[in-house]
């Protein structure tokens, strides 16, 4: 192992998402400013008073894996090995490839299985304890989101772990591959988040009074909460010398990320708690406020995440805050997946040059008075994006990517 610090870069994305499969239809999306709403079909959303969510329509785990057996594993599991295969291929990359050298899986999730604990319970009270079979429990663990990307690409020497730090767990898991790679003790990682619509999240924000009537509209004056959502959204990162060494496409730098952690309430975020962590990684990636050009925000579309993260932003940016967007109007609340996911938009953004807009915007709350890019995606010279993840307990993530200067300083486009 060496201790020398190497530079990293995302060469993979592997998305799920209401509004699209695959980088490609993400993009498109993302570009178009389109709204995954739907009814939700995977559970049963009688008695609850809402319907609408983010839901992944039109997923065939059987045509995506080709090792792993969909019926042994669960939703959030199939999403998972899904979405690492679609980022290898890619990256251009085999699963020959990553058994000759040392790797890692991270990824981040809200809920793990609980899905399918709701289904094992359901079937507990119909017919007893004979439920509990051993497909049926091996369907429920959290850390089979990382075990299972391992087995569906066939890697018998690789490090696992799932980050179960809630709606910024996708954040942590980048961090964490970006630690490794760069740092030596592995020569790419496989991180990201994944999470699948259930019925106990479902119930929990809805019992807070969280769910929005129709759609989700971060910074809006009308905002009235969010849409929970299902996906995931994997990140390969290997060094930049392995990636200019094999020709590969590389969407971005991941220039440093920081962490924290205030444990000041449950649920609602705490300003200058956030602010620290934005500061955090700001110091860590060796970037200054007036260099990052757009900040994809954590954005939830509550009263409280809004206002609380755009004064938090405040205190760093002063009167100078970069465009900042809220993806969840589009792709809902995906927990694990949501700062992944942004992660994903946001190296995008730098690719292909354009900012994603923050859709169904209305009018702007004063609250939260900062360029929210409304409705319509726009053409930008994007160099540095900050991408928030904040989460209940008070766990903060933030991640800086920059568009990759090659060692001749030139600019990969």
């Amino acid at each position: 192992m060496t201790t020398e610090q190497r530079r990293v870069v995302l060469t993979g994305c592997g998305v799920l998402s209401s509004i699209g499969t695959g980088v490609a239809e993400f993009t498109a999306s993302l570009k178009a400013g389109r709204v995954g709403t739907s009814d939700i079909t995977v559970f049963d959303t009688a008695g609850f008073p809402g319907t609408r969510g983010h839901q992944v329509h039109g997923f065939d785990a059987a045509a995506r894996l080709r090792t792993v057996r969909p019926e042994e594993i669960g939703r959030a599991s199939q999403f998972s090995a899904a979405a690492a295969r679609m980022a290898l291929e890619d990256a251009g990359l085999t699963e020959e490839r990553l058994r000759e050298r040392r790797g890692t899986i991270v990824i981040g999730t809200t809920d793990g299985e609980v899905g399918e604990l709701d289904l094992l319970t359901e079937s507990a009270l119909a017919i007893g304890l004979s439920a509990f079979t051993g497909r049926a429990m091996s369907r429920t663990a959290t850390g089979s989101l990382a075990l299972n990307i391992a087995r569906e690409l066939g890697l018998s020497d690789v490090e696992t772990s799932t980050v179960a730090t809630a709606c910024a767990a996708g954040n942590y898991a980048i961090g964490s591959g970006f630690d490794a790679v760069r740092s030596g003790e592995a020569e790419w990682a496989l991180v990201g988040g994944a999470d699948a619509l259930n019925r106990k999240t479902f119930a929990g924000f809805s019992r807070l009074g969280l769910i929005a009537p129709d759609e989700c509209r971060p910074f809006d004056s009308e905002r009235k909460g969010l849409l929970t959502g299902e996906g995931a959204g994997l990140l390969l990162l290997e060094t930049e010398e392995s990636a200019l060494a094999r020709g590969a496409h590389i969407y971005a730098e991941v220039l440093g990320y920081g962490l924290n952690c205030d444990a000041a309430h449950p649920t609602a975020p705490e300003e200058d708690s956030v602010a620290r962590c934005i500061r955090l990684a700001l110091q860590n990636a060796s970037v200054k406020p007036e260099e990052v050009d757009l900040i994809s925000a954590h954005g939830t579309g509550t009263p409280t995440n809004d206002t609380t993260e755009i004064a938090a932003i405040r205190q760093v940016f002063g009167d100078e805050v970069p465009r900042t967007v809220g993806l969840k109007a589009m792709i809902g609340h995906t927990m694990g997946a949501a700062s992944a996911l942004g992660a994903i938009a946001s190296a995008l953004a730098i690719r292909h040059g354009f900012i994603p807009p923050t859709a169904n915007h209305r009018t702007t709350d004063p609250t939260c008075d900062v360029d929210v890019v409304p409705n319509e995606s726009i053409a930008a010279d994007v160099r540095i994006v900050q991408n928030n993840g904040l989460a209940f307990g008070g766990n903060n993530a933030v991640v800086l990517l920059g568009r990759h200067q090659n060692p001749r300083g030139e600019y990969a486009r």
